[in-house]
This record gives C-alpha cells, structure tokens and sequence, in this order.
C-alpha cells in the first residue's frame, strides 16, 4: 500500500509530534532565570536588577508596579532578561582597566554589557533603596562558585544625586579592597564609612578568580 499525505503517518507518530512540538511552544515561553549558566550578584544591599527579580519576579507583569516601583518597571519594560538573568552582569577580558572599556553613565550596565541587555539600569531615577549604617557588610552570592581574586567596593561622594545625575567614576569614592577568596557560593565584604547620609549608590567589583570576567553591581541605598 502506498501512503500519501498527512495520513501517511501512523496515529502514535502524529501524537508524538504534536506533544514535541507543545513542548517545544512551552519551552519558548519560560523565562530564562540564568541557571544553566549560573553566576552571581550582590543581594544585600540588593543590585538594581536583583532586587527588580526579588520584589516582582513572581508578579512582573502587574501594573502596579508602574507606581509602586517605577524605576523597576521600566526595567522590566525595556529588558526582562536584565532580571530573570540577575546573575549574569558580567564582561570578560577587561584586564583590571575598567574605566577603558565602561564609559561614564554606563557603570550600572557594565559598559553596556551583553547586547545591551542591561541598559535600563543606568537609568537615572529613584530607584528602591536599602537602609544602611555607616558600618555595613555587602554580601555577594556566587551561583558558580567562580572564587575572587578581589572585591572593589565604592560609595558615591556626598553631594551626589542618584535620583537626577548620571553615575561616572568621579562620582565614586573607594571603601574596600579586599584580597582573594576561595571558590564558595556566599561571601561578605565588610565596609566602613564616615559622614555619609541620604541616598547614595554602592557599587560593586568582582574580579572572579576562573578567568578574566568582571562583575559590576549598582546597589541603591540610603545611609541614616
């Protein structure tokens, strides 16, 4: 017998196909939350697109957040890939000169990093904060377990206006250097300032130890 056409497949053959091709739909429509390819952020205080994921992940689609959290909002308008990869803010090859390959105005983003995925975290706006005393520790989470060859931690001058001015390295003033850490997936970064209030950015530096690939991580706080 000669078969033609789309009866030309057995019953058991057409379902497996339409069950593939269902699975396939279903797997282009989850998000991509950067496991596979796990790295890490700074959660506490929380980095702009950590905290975006933390807060509204499990509801990023309510339009409430466009009151309740503006800044976030258009983050997630502009990119949700920039929070369901909160990890992966990240370039490689920068050699330790990092003012070279981030220009002013795009620290937040890494130089623009990964296709401009994160752009909108260069935004400038009132971003969620977190409440800190002079004395803090910055904890960092490591997916991969990637190790440091050292953290960089800095505080935007007081004077500086996160709601109204772009963030440029003049703006940051050195806290903390620390040396190398072992491969781990928790670390903690003390850091101790003086005479500083009101709203300002930390802005955090990871080296990771397993090649050259550099982590840069805008935190929004406000010192009491």
């Amino acid at each position: 017998m000669t078969w033609h056409g789309h009866d030309a497949l057995p019953l058991r053959s057409r379902l497996s196909l339409a069950l593939t091709a269902v699975a396939a739909l279903l797997l282009c429509l989850i998000p991509w939350s950067g496991t596979a390819v796990a790295h890490g952020s700074v959660i506490d205080p929380a980095s702009r697109n950590y905290g975006c994921w933390q807060r509204w992940g499990s509801d990023f689609q309510n339009p409430a957040m466009a009151q309740e959290d503006p800044m976030c909002w258009q983050a997630w308008q502009d990119n949700p890939n920039a929070m369901w990869n909160w990890n992966g803010l990240y370039r490689n090859g920068s050699a330790g000169n990092f003012q070279a390959v981030i220009p002013n105005g795009q620290l937040c983003s890494g130089g623009h990093t990964e296709g401009g995925r994160y752009n909108s975290l260069d935004t400038v706006g009132a971003w969620k904060t977190t409440n800190l005393n002079g004395n803090f520790t910055v904890q960092l989470y490591d997916q991969a377990s990637h190790g440091a060859d050292y953290f960089l931690v800095y505080v935007t001058r007081q004077g500086f206006d996160p709601t109204t001015e772009q963030l440029g390295w003049d703006d940051l003033q050195q806290v903390a250097r620390t040396g190398s850490y072992a491969p781990s997936q928790n670390y903690s970064i003390p850091v101790s300032t003086s005479g500083l209030s009101g709203r300002h950015i930390v802005y955090t530096i990871w080296q990771a130890s397993h090649m050259d690939q550099t982590y840069f991580l805008c935190s929004d706080v406000n010192f009491g």
